[in-house]
């Protein structure tokens, strides 16, 4: 394919994949609207957005392997449709089951889309520092769109009201799927002959239930018989899944992937990573809102520096990795991942927005697309072509649970130093609040810390393109590979 048409190729599954990951956070700011206008409770507003994610984690790697059986692009259009109509259905919801089932189908479209536009990707760029920056790209979609969902959130519930932020897919997702089949290659395992039926519904149920268990928890109580007794359970199905597996002639995820050790640290490394970055979009939120006083479309723009430094870094992160290997950029990301969120937790009540949060967002954001850049190369790094889908859906499906389990900690942190802390009174509810987050963030730290420990223990210190060992010198990258300005 020219690379006109990669490039206009890469740039639509970028898009897409943005949309995907805003969505999850997208419609946080809109919720008050929502519970005014459809009449839901306080407690059954979190499963809007709980539905989305409980469908998205645990179908991705059944979505991956399909696509790489049934066809990429296919499962491309197909779940994008899927995303689409239920965008629609959930605007025109007029009752709280509806709309949350119109998010479950999104989640669920979502699970097909995420690792069939990953896997494409890899079968448009060779390995090397072209595939490295097309990686980047869509790496650093994950770390940005959580930023930017809750800053369009806002905008939309302000300005044309909360059925806008579901709206806004439609237009966008139509684009894309009249686009896909001009631009993007079809391409699918050709080598396989049947599908693994028992294992999909294992993984399927296990990871679902799993993610129920984590966003479930803080409700539920950790130490409840439901967490336990559904924890278990999920536990067992997917141990169920592994035995299958091994048995199985034609497995739904071949479990001789795992002995690629780049993409087993990758994996390990993406849980450890989100679970650090996520919950602090979260408790920033309610801490521009619940302590400095921010309405909706204020606190979302005080999000945007931290996804500017996102995007900014991201572009210098496949750089990195080409010249380094991933673990060197990767190790030194988390570290400032970490200093960031430890600097944030200093947080103060009554606050200010420059003092206490621009800068620390700023380090935050600079580290986060780094590292998110070199774990999606480092989690693919490896993968054979039939395997790309499969690979797709392993990082795609540790960054959902990861999230889920972040934010579960953080809440529960949270919830626990704010109930000690609190004492009576709207001022002393605000220092009440603000300790919370504190705790949240200063957890949120030392999770990025070990993770970049993990990192220099788990990953070699060599390049993911070709295995060769130690830097890169200017005279072993081809000369068409070398950015040069404008490009």
């Amino acid at each position: 394919m020219p690379g006109r048409h990669r490039g206009i190729a890469l740039a639509l599954l970028v898009s897409v994949q943005f949309v995907l990951v805003l969505d999850a956070s997208i419609v946080n700011v809109a919720l008050p609207s929502i519970g005014g206008d459809l009449h839901i409770d306080q407690a059954d507003l979190s499963w809007i957005g709980n539905a989305y994610t409980l469908t998205f984690g645990g179908f991705l790697l059944f979505g991956g392997r399909v696509a790489d059986l049934a066809g990429r692009r296919r499962m491309f259009v197909l779940g994008l449709a899927l995303f689409t109509l239920a965008s629609l259905g959930g605007g025109l919801a007029q009752n709280a089951g509806t709309l949350i089932g119109a998010r479950a189908v999104q989640g669920l479209g979502a699970a097909f889309v995420a690792p069939a536009a990953l896997s494409l990707i890899m079968t448009l760029f060779a390995p090397g520092p072209e595939r490295n920056r097309a990686l980047g790209l869509f790496g650093a979609v994950a770390g940005a769109g959580g930023a930017a969902g809750s800053i369009l959130g806002g905008l939309l519930t302000d300005w044309l009201g909360w059925e806008s932020v579901l709206f806004v897919n439609v237009p966008i997702g139509a684009a894309a799927i009249a686009l896909a089949p001009v631009v993007l290659p079809e391409a699918r395992d050709e080598r396989a002959r049947g599908f693994d039926l028992v294992g999909a519904v294992s993984v399927t149920g296990g990871l679902a239930l799993l993610v129920y268990t984590l966003v479930d928890a803080n409700d539920a109580g950790w130490d409840s018989a439901q967490t336990y007794g559904l924890g278990g359970l999920a536990l067992l199905l997917l141990a169920a899944f592994v035995l299958v597996e091994v048995r199985v002639r034609d497995p739904l995820v071949p479990l001789g992937i795992f002995r690629k050790r780049e993409l087993r640290g990758g994996n390990l490394v993406a849980v450890l990573l989100t679970m650090a970055v996520f919950p602090m979009f979260f408790v920033l939120t309610l801490y521009l809102q619940q302590v400095l006083g921010y309405g909706p479309v204020k606190a979302g723009l005080g999000q945007l520096p931290v996804a500017v430094a996102l995007a900014l870094s991201a572009g210098g992160g496949s750089r990195l990795v080409t010249a380094f290997g991933v673990r060197t950029p990767l190790a030194g990301g988390l570290v400032f991942v970490a200093a960031g969120l430890a600097w944030l937790s200093r947080m103060s009540s009554p606050g200010d927005y420059w003092q206490d949060v621009f800068g620390p967002t700023v380090v935050m954001g600079l580290g986060g697309g780094v590292a998110f850049v070199a774990v999606t190369i480092a989690a693919t790094a490896g993968a054979a072509t039939e395997e790309s889908g499969l690979a797709s859906g392993l990082i795609n499906t540790t960054q959902q649970i990861g999230g889920a389990l972040g934010l579960a900690i953080a809440v529960a942190v949270s919830t626990a130093a704010t109930e000690d802390a609190f004492a009576g009174g709207e001022r002393v509810m605000a220092a009440a609040l603000n300790e919370g987050f504190q705790a949240a963030l200063l957890a949120t730290a030392g999770i990025a810390l070990a993770s970049a420990l993990v990192t220099l223990l788990l990953l070699p210190g060599r390049r993911m393109d070709d295995g060769l060992p130690g830097p890169v010198s200017s005279d072993s990258v081809p000369k068409d590979d070398v950015p040069q300005p404008g490009r």
